[in-house]
């Protein structure tokens, strides 16, 4: 019996956990783990593992965490597994060195519908841009990150509502699936790639989905009510949109919002001015409407409902 291909993992986040899973669980060798090294987190700063090694010690699967990917030591480490195929999961970029090292290549699962969002946060993008549909490809890793030949994708819708936590879970899923297709068929050598340059529309720009920083998430109350609700709920609930909303004294309180619904109406008021029955509403002021705050969050304080955050503090805003 033809021995199955020896995989070298590598991945960070929770998001890779899914696919490491259903690997570990299936009849593939996943013969070690590559994750970034522990960092120091919270206010004691605590070593902190990565989901990806936490579910490779409870596996009894070898862990490397390299400082530097271009290190020949590590090199040398990685080599020494003997790897046949090497699947990347929301990882750093690889050098070629690392990349092309196993004899049936290295291949990337991505959280977007590729040429489609590029990048390190398409599940943030995709609804940030009020995109009603997105997926996942698996792709083979070349010199330029997220460009490689694809091999599968599979799509979905996205409701209106949905929140970047939930596609994120819903594409976790989605995505493990598709690497086991893609991993059984490489093995079966019956593969047929697509180049991403094919796929291209000269006349349809490509939306990239870089890195989110902090001044990407301030809210714009200036803006339209539906791409505020978007830029919410593409947040929620990493890193989280944040606001100042200006209390009945003008007193600023920096909450984040993790849920909110758009009312598009004539507002006639300034944006940024806050609506309330002190009970279970609140809504703020946006160009044309108003942004109904359903889940917010004050510093140093949980995460609440509406309606319980005016309970205890809807007196600084009536």
């Amino acid at each position: 019996m033809k021995e199955k291909p020896r995989i070298v993992f590598f991945g960070t986040p929770e998001f890779a956990v899914g696919s490491l899973e259903i690997l570990a669980n299936s009849d593939y060798p996943v013969v070690a783990v590559v994750t970034t090294p522990d960092k120091p987190a919270g206010r004691g700063l605590m070593l902190k593992t990565s989901p990806v090694k936490e579910f490779a010690i409870q596996h009894n699967i070898p862990v490397l965490q390299p400082g530097n990917l271009k290190d020949s030591a590590f090199h040398e480490q990685l080599q020494s597994f003997a790897p046949d195929l090497q699947v990347v999961v929301a990882f750093r970029m690889l050098p070629k060195e690392v990349w092309g090292m196993p004899l049936l290549g290295t291949i990337n699962l991505h959280a977007s519908l590729l040429p489609q969002y590029r990048g390190a946060a398409p599940i943030n993008w995709v609804l940030i841009n009020g995109e009603t549909e997105t997926g996942v490809t698996t792709f083979f890793l070349e010199e330029t990150i997220d460009t490689g030949n694809i091999i599968f994708t599979d799509k979905t819708s996205i409701s209106v509502n949905e929140t970047a936590g939930e596609l994120h879970d819903r594409l976790k899923v989605i995505g493990a699936k598709l690497l086991m297709k893609t991993i059984e068929t490489i093995e079966s050598g019956k593969l047929s790639v697509t180049s991403q340059e094919v796929l291209i529309d000269p006349s349809i720009q490509l939306k990239k989905a870089p890195k989110i920083y902090k001044d990407d998430c301030l809210i714009d109350w200036n803006n339209d009510v539906v791409a505020i609700h978007n830029m919410i709920r593409g947040l929620s609930p990493h890193p989280g949109a944040y606001a100042e909303l200006n209390d009945k004294n003008k007193k600023s309180l920096h909450v984040k919002v993790f849920r909110a619904e758009p009312e598009v109406v004539e507002p006639h008021l300034e944006p940024g001015e806050i609506v309330t029955n002190g009970k279970n509403q609140l809504k703020v002021v946006a160009r044309n409407g108003f942004i109904c705050l359903k889940e917010i969050q004050m510093t140093g304080h949980k995460v609440m409902a509406i309606a319980d955050f005016l309970n205890g503090f809807g007196r600084y805003f009536t």
